[in-house]
């Protein structure tokens, strides 16, 4: 009876878990592993300071990157706004479990890997295509919002130095000038990813098969997919709080 017990009581501990769609597409979809490749370019990032600060100057940098970047809380912003973008998260969690899901997200995780970001610091080798898979990249290249969250994450990478200066200079620019420097900076990032995107795509994408491709495409450019791409995009946004006040961040 025991351990009748046990099991049930596991079971009722272990069903709201298994039950969270969302939960299952955050890890399926690799989110906190990107996460912890992003954790990897921003200590890098801290690295590529430390011998042109002042001591005092550098730790303030590691210390008020480290916590606006907060592994856990990046996580919880995250996930919180997934959950309020994507009332349904089924077919983004039926695609993602999928063979082909699994091989889009080890893609995805492979080319941001700081190993893979090395080699390829000075620019990814310029890939060949067929026409065909051009035709289908252009499609993926216009359904992912890949330009929009590779400006996020570049600007996420870039503000480690100036919120450092900003808490030592408080009131260096005013609220509405920083906001137009900072949608200004966004727009260019934007304007400079999508000048290579294709190949880009091309790249990452590199071992799936045309007909692989095609299916992402498919997914990507259906309901559905745009659903989760678009909230995906939302939740990019608010884990990395771009702009936003890192003592006001949870």
């Amino acid at each position: 009876m025991r351990r009748l017990f046990s099991l049930i009581l596991l079971m009722i501990c272990t069903v709201p878990v298994w039950a969270d769609t969302l939960g299952q597409l955050y890890m399926v979809a690799g989110w906190p592993d990107q996460r912890a490749h992003f954790t990897d370019a921003v200590t890098a990032a801290q690295q590529r300071y430390r011998n042109s600060l002042p001591p005092a100057v550098y730790q303030a940098l590691v210390s008020n990157s480290n916590q606006r970047f907060q592994a856990q809380a990046m996580d919880r912003r995250a996930q919180a706004q997934l959950r309020t973008a994507l009332p349904n998260p089924a077919p983004a969690l039926a695609f993602f479990q999928s063979p082909l899901g699994r091989k889009v997200v080890a893609a995805e995780l492979k080319a941001t890997r700081k190993d893979e970001l090395a080699r390829n610091a000075q620019g990814l080798p310029k890939i060949q295509a067929s026409d065909t898979r051009l035709l289908i990249i252009g499609h993926l290249a216009q359904a992912l919002p890949a330009r929009e969250a590779g400006a996020e994450v570049s600007l996420a990478i870039a503000g480690v130095a100036a919120d450092s200066l900003s808490s030592m200079i408080p009131g260096l620019f005013g609220g509405g000038q920083a906001q137009g420097l900072l949608d200004g900076q966004r727009q260019r990032l934007m304007n400079q990813i999508g000048e290579d995107l294709n190949n880009t795509l091309l790249y990452v994408y590199r071992d799936l098969s045309d007909a692989e491709l095609e299916e992402f495409a498919t997914f990507a450019e259906s309901a559905d997919g745009k659903a989760y791409y678009q909230a995906a995009l939302t939740a990019v946004r608010a884990g990395l709080a771009v702009g936003q006040d890192a003592n006001q961040l949870n």
